[in-house]
């Protein structure tokens, strides 16, 4: 999903100019980073969850060499997805798997 996917939404389905609605996209983007930031989570309900988890100091190997390489202690934005975001993608994946067999 981009932006200008976004964008394009918010046109469609409100006859907004394209200007406004790519602001508005921008403005939901922002909060949402806001919201991660602040709380560590977002969620949206039918969709899924943004959840905040740190991430622990340990020891990589470097592919190229063998070597092994210190990784710093960081954070990473994880996504799990509600179950009836799972169901969809399922049914999805079923006609896709009907479609390609006929």
């Amino acid at each position: 999903m981009s932006k200008k996917f976004l964008t394009d939404v918010i046109v469609q389905s409100t006859e907004m100019p394209a200007v406004t609605a790519n602001r508005l996209a921008g403005d939901i983007i922002e909060a949402i980073k806001g919201e991660i930031i602040g709380n560590g989570r977002f969620t949206l309900p039918e969709f899924g969850s943004f959840i905040v988890r740190e991430t622990p100091k340990r020891t990589a190997l470097n592919p190229r060499t063998g070597e092994k390489v210190p990784v710093k202690a960081g954070a990473t934005v994880r996504f799990k997805a509600s179950p009836s975001l799972k169901e969809a993608a399922l049914a999805g994946l079923k006609k896709a798997k009907r479609k390609a067999k006929a």
